[in-house]
């Protein structure tokens, strides 16, 4: 057996070995890689004419994304057309290497042609007309030829970004608001029930796997579980003496279509006493709950300026 485990062990680093065989050479530096960013620049604050001579003649350029098996890629007098589009209709306009990364050019040894530049890049901008923001990461590749001419340029992106900015030159409604509801009603009941000390009435209009988040977490910070939010009531509660929780003005049910939630979003005053001093304080706060398809919060987001009640 032992004597079969080795014999496959050799087959295998043996192929394993075989099947290694350099094709080229990559470079950190090189003309081709100064070409490309130069280009880039170029298009980025519009300038036709310089970029114009960083192309061939033949210039594609090909959306890396697309599935259209008929796509003849994006020509010259096209781009150079593109560009000027993005100077004038993008604001604060930038492409720069993202975090540590930088650009690699592959030269192939079979390919006498030319080479390929690989960029990673960091996109942003605003779009003048909407004000929708462009921030996102774009992977390009560069075809380069024996002149240093760029004749194609392959490029993958989030093309959801390009979404927004079409989507948002239509009024387009997304949904509906109401002023009174069933998932209004469960709200001002659980608010009524903790007032009055009910914890297991106010529990029950929540889901058992309900998430919540409030005003003093940071990004990056893990949402509160059920558990972890009945525990700091009854801490809550240990420390003031719940005078009333007073709704301001009236509750709004919110159904966005796009992404099918259902929100109330509610506006109350806490009016308390704090136990350690007698003293009696008032605290506004905003919540918004989100519901599941049994009726339940499921996700729950408070507002509250936690200085009020140290003051």
């Amino acid at each position: 057996m032992k004597k079969s485990v080795l014999i496959a062990m050799m087959l295998f680093i043996a192929s394993t070995a075989y099947t290694q065989k350099k094709n080229g050479t990559v470079y950190k530096e090189h003309p081709a890689i100064a070409v490309v960013e130069a280009m880039q620049q170029a298009f980025i604050v519009g300038d036709v004419d310089l970029l114009s001579s960083y192309l061939s003649d033949d210039f594609k350029e090909w959306n890396g994304l697309s599935t259209n098996r008929n796509a003849k890629g994006t020509d010259k007098e096209q781009f150079l057309k593109n560009a000027t589009w993005w100077s004038k209709n993008i604001s604060y306009l930038s492409l720069k290497r993202q975090g540590q990364a930088y650009p690699d050019a592959i030269k192939y040894k079979d390919d006498d042609d030319g080479l390929w530049v690989q960029t990673w890049d960091i996109l942003k901008g605003v779009h003048t007309k909407t004000g929708s923001k462009i921030n996102m990461p774009i992977h390009r590749l560069f075809g380069v030829d024996e002149n240093n001419k760029i004749k194609t340029m392959i490029s993958y992106y989030n093309e959801e970004v390009f979404a927004d900015i079409g989507r948002s030159f239509d009024v387009r409604k997304n949904g509906a608001i109401y002023d009174n509801h069933e998932y209004i009603n469960s709200v001002k009941m659980a608010f009524a029930a903790f007032e009055n000390g009910d914890l297991e009435t106010a529990y029950s209009f929540f889901a058992d796997d309900a998430r919540f988040r409030n005003s003093s977490m940071i990004p990056g910070d893990d949402s509160k579980t059920f558990a972890e939010v009945k525990e700091s009531n009854l801490e809550f509660l240990n420390n003031f003496e719940v005078l009333s929780i007073d709704m301001n003005g009236y509750p709004d049910y919110l159904h966005y279509e796009r992404g099918d939630t259902d929100l109330v979003q509610s506006w109350w005053t806490f009016r308390l006493i704090r136990k350690s001093d007698n003293k009696e304080i008032t605290v506004p706060a905003f919540y918004t709950h989100t519901f599941n398809d049994e009726g339940k919060i499921q996700n729950g987001s408070s507002y509250i300026n936690a200085k009020l009640f140290e003051e």
